[in-house]
């Protein structure tokens, strides 16, 4: 079939599939110079959360990631309100405030009392984001909201992050990454014996608030791009893909930050080049969101296909077992 006897629907769908394609390779290459800030930003950015949510997830503190990530917000609106203006520096400081101490009140709460963790943490959780979520109304009914940029940090905008703000996040990543690497021993064995480090005389609570504050962090290095609602996802996401791929502990850290880089690239090219409805094309998906569905999509991958762990694999390792006549063996999915 040649080009004119396509119909004009036809030619327009396949002229609007090379453009997203090329879009996407520029991007993806670095090509463009007014992108490549804002895809090294989010690059380094899932990378630290994806070390940093691994060691979250294997120390068990998944849920109390969500608490600090939504503790973020009532930090940023106060920032605003005391300094009356933008400033992604008072923002960050803000935010990193109210999530440690949305950790901190975990840990006292669990410590003092017998409300369990996940109790204190669902509490923390609605008390801290809604009060964000009331500090954030007062701003923006005062007239100032759009220009002070709050509603960004919900879901992340990615497209307004600017060198400086790219710098920060580097930072901030280099720094997580050093602590990381010279503690990985430690958080190693805090991770999978708690009771014998501090048998050790090891400082486990001390750990334990360090911990809570590198995913701080990580949190608010990436409001800007992911958003407070979705941060979360981004520290834990890549992390559970990888423990269905090994269970060596360097191992998973490892697969974690590389499958939360891919995940930060990937979903900002993606948000940048897809169009927004099939009539259209204009661009502009939202950042967090697609950085998310892309570690989704990831760690879908990962359950189906992973060779130890995958369900397909295991699928076939038992019926396989029951062909030749004898009993399956073998962890199956997940376990």
């Amino acid at each position: 079939m040649n080009s004119a006897a396509l119909s004009a629907p036809d030619g327009a769908v396949i002229m609007a599939q090379s453009g997203f394609a090329h879009d996407l390779a520029r991007l993806l290459t670095l090509q463009d110079a007014s992108t490549r800030t804002v895809l090294l930003g989010t690059g380094l950015l899932g990378l630290a959360a994806g070390v940093v949510g691994a060691l979250a997830v294997l120390r068990k503190r998944a849920l109390v990631s969500d608490a600090v990530s939504h503790a973020a917000l009532p930090g940023i609106a106060l920032a605003y309100l005391t300094i009356g203006g933008k400033n992604f520096a008072y923002f960050m400081i803000g935010a990193l405030l109210t999530g440690l101490l949305a950790a901190m009140t975990i840990s006292f709460v669990r410590t003092l009392t017998r409300v369990k963790e996940d109790a204190v943490t669902a509490l923390v959780i609605g008390s801290f984001f809604g009060c964000g979520v009331a500090l954030s109304s007062y701003v923006q009914n005062r007239g100032s909201g759009d220009r002070a940029g709050l509603d960004t940090f919900i879901y992340g905008k990615a497209a307004s992050m600017v060198h400086a703000d790219a710098l920060t996040i580097a930072v901030v990543a280099a720094a997580c990454l050093a602590v990381v690497a010279v503690l990985f021993k430690e958080m190693r064995l805090l991770c999978f014996d708690r009771s014998f480090a501090a048998a050790q005389g090891w400082p486990v609570h001390r750990l334990d608030l360090l911990l809570m504050g590198l995913v701080c962090l990580c949190t608010v290095a990436g409001l800007p791009a992911v958003g407070v609602v979705l941060m979360v996802a981004l520290l834990v996401t890549p992390a559970a893909a990888a423990r269905f791929w090994s269970d060596r502990f360097a191992t998973v850290v490892v697969l974690s930050g590389v499958f939360g880089a891919v995940s930060g690239v990937l979903g900002t090219a993606l948000s940048a080049v897809l169009p927004t409805t099939a009539e259209s094309l204009s661009r502009g998906w939202p950042t967090g969101p697609v950085i998310v569905l892309v570690a989704s999509l990831i760690f879908a991958f990962s359950v189906l296909l992973a060779p130890r762990r995958g369900v397909i694999p295991a699928f076939l390792r038992r019926a396989a077992a029951r062909a030749d006549g004898r009993e399956p063996s073998g962890r199956g999915a997940g376990a």
